[in-house]
């Protein structure tokens, strides 16, 4: 089998480039690890840039999103006992961001991708890729015990942290910046209506809590924990009674509970690649990049790596132009590190840390004084919370 673009990883990157690349009538071909169904059923962050929102209209993938998505204006910062709003529409000019699950958006590119009539093969076993620093690339995988052989004149590595693509990358060739964070995330998934129209970031003494939610029936919490606890150790009761510990008064009133869909520890890191470009290998998304999910920028930095990365390949189908691909790297790690930045501080400012002391908590009750109270800190929280426009990962004066 041959194609133009072998894209690596069925999640939202792989399935986005793939739209958009069929949508210029350039050819491609998704292998996925995975089964269809499991990759449906990860669950994932749902706060969209707008950046990331007219990505996937250029898709032609934003007709429900736009009907089912809850457009917020802004998000509560609930530190001492008392909730403060960050006004981002009223901060940042009028920009929002839309609340709309990873999952559905999943859903929506996966059904894009079924009608497009491209291929994608789902389970392929043991892939391999060859060749991607000389002229003619291929991938080697089997599919229902058969080897195949799939060759293209690109691969699109967008098969997550864990993926072959950045694995292939000689290590002499990559650099990885990492920080692994000392506590995770308890997250649990429930059908009960949010306990506030907007989110709620939370700094408690007992630990940092997130209210979030994919709908208006459908509710999304967080629990900071520790790296040592399971899944098993907590039961829906327990959470629930944690929460509301960490919640003011009127939000632990209003919160209505109910039996979990999905529960599932996460830890947290701060990871970046570089460059993420290899010959004729591309990495994009968590491939090359992750960020901990305080500051919701995974979905949004994968979606406008896949719009660098499509433009830049249509351009050298097209335009019989590489300027683009020669940019990729240089322009998406500009802005992921401007990214991972904001999610490091966003992650250190509502976080207890052990081992730290009471200096450190003393540094956050002085930063989060200084945020709630100053509409310049406060700007500068919303600024980065609404994201970069595209054309940020342009260098100066280029």
């Amino acid at each position: 089998m041959r194609t133009q673009v072998a894209i690596i990883g069925a999640g939202p990157s792989g399935l986005l480039l793939g739209q958009l690349l069929h949508n210029a009538g350039i050819d491609n071909v998704i292998l996925e690890r995975q089964s269809a169904d499991y990759v449906l059923g990860r669950i994932r962050a749902g706060v969209l840039e707008q950046v990331t929102v007219d990505v996937l209209d250029e898709a032609g993938v934003g007709e429900r999103m736009h009907r089912e998505g809850l457009v917020h204006e802004g998000f509560d910062l609930l530190w001492q006992g008392r909730r403060h709003r960050i006004d981002l529409k009223g901060l940042t000019g009028g920009k929002s961001v839309l609340v709309y699950g990873q999952t559905e958006v999943t859903r929506d590119l996966m059904a894009a991708r079924q009608r497009s009539g491209r291929t994608s093969v789902y389970e392929a076993r043991n892939v391999a890729i060859h060749d991607f620093d000389g002229a003619r690339p291929w991938v080697s995988y089997e599919k229902d015990g058969v080897a195949q052989r799939l060759e293209a004149d690109f691969i699109a590595g967008c098969d997550g942290f864990h993926g072959v693509s950045r694995a292939s990358v000689p290590r002499s060739a990559i650099t990885e910046y990492e920080r692994v964070y000392p506590f995770g995330w308890l997250g649990l998934l429930a059908d009960t209506p949010p306990v506030h129209e907007e989110l709620i970031y939370v700094n408690s003494p007992r630990g940092f809590a997130l209210c979030s939610m994919r709908s208006r029936t459908r509710s999304r919490y967080y629990l900071q924990v520790p790296l040592s606890d399971t899944v098993e150790g907590w039961s829906d009761q327990a959470f629930w009674d944690e929460l509301r510990r960490r919640l003011d008064p009127a939000a632990a009133e209003a919160l209505v509970t109910g039996p979990s869909i999905e529960k599932s520890i996460a830890p947290l890191r701060s990871f970046v690649a570089e460059p993420m470009r290899f010959g004729r290998l591309f990495l994009a998304g968590d491939a090359a990049h992750i960020v901990p999910p305080t500051g919701a920028k995974g979905l949004n930095l994968a979606a406008t790596d896949v719009k660098y990365l499509a433009d830049a390949l249509i351009e050298h189908y097209l335009e019989r132009s590489d300027a683009g691909l020669d940019h990729y790297s240089e322009r998406c790690l500009r802005r992921v590190w401007r990214a991972e930045r904001f999610s490091w501080w966003f992650t250190s400012l509502m976080h207890r840390f052990p081992g730290e002391g009471e200096i450190a908590q003393k540094f956050q009750e002085a930063e989060l004084d200084y945020l709630v109270h100053s509409e310049a800190g406060a700007r500068t929280l919303a600024e980065n919370y609404v994201g970069l426009p595209l054309d940020f990962g342009l260098a100066p004066g280029r």
